[in-house]
């Protein structure tokens, strides 16, 4: 079993009930650490996006880093290591705000020599980090978090990447939904996290809105902070204004908790609500919301993802492991891990792989995850470009379970502007060049 290293200051006691095996090291011991190939991983492992997003990223990254160092992937991953060469994950904890974690990252890089990161929930700490990967020149592949603005932030990307998507297609593709199954809306309102990713969420989906539906008016917009927890004054406003639908970028236990509260107080009783987010509420919410909630999973993961032999065995050996099934978070740390490997192995040389090498590779690329086939096709090849899905919470109170129904995909190509062009402008043509058929 790979060593799972924590770093610096942090203790074992800090990742109590994870799946990941931890142990001390010391820095004579790391810079020791030649023939391993080590993958720093930062994701939630304390605060409120911990267990319904930090926690499930991570155990994908255990799963994922344990099958591959001992071969149990299926084609075309079915090789040992990267390259041949084991992995040697060094975890990081994201809390703590964009200033620490750069802080981390520096130190990942320059005493914890990683040869590359995965990483990163939060908007706030893409911003920080960013820049840093292509000043230090280190591989780093952010594997969720949500800002337009990152490819604008590191406008000329070389050793940063993105392999999940970002809130413009989120939101194009929930404004597209909503044309097509609530055409007789007339008026929306909105609760988003007052910060990177909720900020773009909602300008995204409200200019997409209005594009596709002329005659709907904004009536609130609501803005709790990051971690809030209690969120009575926006659900009163919010019920004082009475939208037909409501749009929420919130995730994990924000989320969670606003939805709970939401229904208790019947705000949702008789009006539209849409999660961008909610994927990762399916399972956990126990009918404790509306049905007809309509969920999204920021891309074809969890709840959303293509019937393959990849995802067969990604969901299957999660379960196993972790007895509930991956959400959307589990999904895109896995496709990040896999990119990382397959842009590694392309070159189809032995060893370490060497990081100008690696991503020049990765520039571009095409490549299979559980979600289906990933095109880096965006921001000179640094973007993934992927489908969107949306569909309806239903909960069976006979059987106790939940799942999605009335999904409908849309292609990355429908939901993406052009390289250099911003996302407002894209929404403001009318959507110019989308193929959406």
């Amino acid at each position: 079993m790979p060593n799972y290293a924590s770093v610096g200051r942090r203790s074992a006691a800090i990742f109590t009930g994870l799946a990941f095996t931890l142990s001390s090291m010391s820095g004579s011991a790391i810079a020791q650490s030649n023939d391993k190939y080590r993958l720093g991983i930062v994701t939630f492992l304390s605060g409120a996006a911990a267990g319904p997003f930090g926690v499930p990223a991570a155990n994908a990254a255990k799963l994922l880093i344990d099958s591959i160092n001992n071969g149990r992937l299926p084609a075309p991953y079915n090789t040992k290591g990267i390259n041949g060469v084991a992995v040697e994950p060094v975890v990081i904890d994201e809390a703590g705000g964009a200033t620490k974690q750069a802080e981390e990252y520096r130190n990942l890089v320059q005493r914890q020599n990683v040869n590359a990161v995965v990483g990163y929930i939060s908007s706030g700490d893409c911003l920080a980090v960013g820049p840093l990967a292509e000043e230090m020149k280190v591989p780093t592949v952010l594997f969720d978090c949500g800002t337009s603005k990152i490819f604008e932030t590191v406008k000329d990307p070389n050793f940063l990447f993105r392999t999940g998507l970002d809130s413009v297609e989120d939101n194009v593709a929930a404004a597209r939904y909503i044309a097509e199954t609530r055409p007789t809306i007339k008026s929306v309102g909105s609760i988003q996290q007052n910060y990177a990713f909720g900020q773009d969420s909602w300008s995204d989906f409200s200019l997409a809105i209005k594009q596709l539906m002329p005659s709907v008016k904004v009536v609130s917009e609501q803005w709790p902070k990051l971690g809030q927890g209690q969120y009575g004054a926006e659900i009163s406003a919010l019920s004082v204004a009475n939208p037909d639908l409501i749009h929420s970028s919130l995730w994990g236990g924000d989320m969670e908790g606003m939805m709970l509260q939401a229904s208790a107080r019947g705000l949702v009783d008789k009006r539209a609500m849409l999660l961008t987010c909610g994927d990762t509420g399916v399972d956990r919410f126990k009918g404790q919301i509306p049905n007809g909630v309509i969920i999204g999973g920021r891309g074809p993961f969890g709840v959303f993802a293509p019937k393959s032999p990849l995802n067969d065995w990604f969901r299957a050996a999660y379960i196993a492991q972790y007895k509930e099934a991956p959400t959307y978070p589990a999904y895109k740390m896995a496709q990040a891990i896999l990119g990382l490997k397959a842009a590694a192995e392309k070159a189809g040389k032995p060893g370490l792989p060497d990081a100008t090498q690696l991503v020049k590779n990765f520039a571009g690329m095409k490549f299979e995850a559980p979600s289906g086939t990933v095109n880096m096709a965006r921001s000179k090849g640094h973007q993934a470009v992927q489908s969107v899905a949306y569909g309806e919470y239903s909960y069976d109170q006979k059987t106790g379970k939940a799942s999605v129904i009335k999904v409908k995909s849309y292609p990355g190509e429908c939901l993406m502007p052009p390289d250099g062009t911003s996302s407002a402008n894209w929404i403001k043509s009318g959507f110019a060049g989308a193929k959406c058929s």
